[in-house]
């Protein structure tokens, strides 16, 4: 397929500037995603079965060409990607080009920000230290994982990429959310946290647009517990925080 555009000003709430450089994304997370609910509304899918089949811009390289001079003075940082996964998992064509558009995008002299469900290449690593590496991770339960992310890589693969471009000097980040409630999973936070103790940055919110959630009556007091343990976690470990708008009802 071909777009007419790519990059423009999200409205999510931690980004800057974003783009989507594939339709579509084969982890098929049953949350709901709302990427798909996006898509759907929109008719720009059929299905969900019809989402699982990534459609890649073909003519991405060359819109940035167009793009990049045009918003260069005004993106802090450009956000891959919001409504689909640059390192989808199993697809080297999106890994390859994801790659290809981080090179291009910092020798413009902008800073990137990587959020997957998929495998962080080490390729990454020759890439700008300003860059901002990030992983998903919403558990450390693999059976969850099979049934919430079906398509995803293991966390431990996630987990494994994440540590090693950590290691090598780059700036990493953690995205737990949509976080489950406990009629979903039983799981205890602080070891997920513990797992991720590593990275510089831990972004926590909840799950929204599902039933199991709403019907569970303790959602607004649970989650506002795991807020005050997310937030006293990273101040003891000098970890950088943002808590989704949304997450956090108590005002104390």
């Amino acid at each position: 397929m071909q777009r007419k555009s790519l990059i423009y000003k999200t409205n999510v709430e931690y980004g800057d500037y974003t783009m989507n450089h594939v339709q579509g994304c084969s982890h098929g997370c049953k949350y709901p995603c709302y990427a798909f609910l996006l898509a759907k509304r929109f008719k720009k899918v059929k299905d969900y079965e019809g989402w699982l089949e990534p459609i890649i811009v073909e003519n991405t390289l060359s819109l940035l060409d167009k793009e990049l001079p045009k918003y260069k003075d005004k993106i802090n940082i450009l956000h891959l990607c919001f409504t689909t996964d640059p390192f989808m998992f199993g697809y080297d064509e999106i890994k390859k080009l994801s790659l290809q558009i981080i090179g291009k995008v910092n020798d413009s002299g902008i800073k990137c920000s990587i959020l997957t469900k998929g495998i962080l290449p080490k390729e990454l690593i020759k890439y700008s230290k300003e860059n901002e590496y990030g992983i998903t991770l919403i558990s450390l339960n693999e059976d969850y994982r099979k049934k919430a992310e079906p398509g995803a890589s293991s966390y431990m693969e996630r987990l494994d990429s994440l540590r090693t471009l950590h290691k090598a000097g780059c700036k990493t980040w953690v995205s737990i959310e949509p976080y489950p409630t406990p009629n979903i999973i039983e799981q205890d936070l602080q070891e997920i946290l513990d797992a991720v103790s590593f990275t510089d940055k831990i972004i926590f919110g909840r799950t929204n647009y599902n039933k199991d959630i709403s019907s569970y009556k303790e959602h607004k007091h649970f989650y506002n517990e795991q807020v005050h343990i997310v937030i006293d976690y990273c101040k003891a470990k000098k970890i950088d925080y943002h808590i989704k708008n949304g997450t956090l009802t108590d005002s104390n």
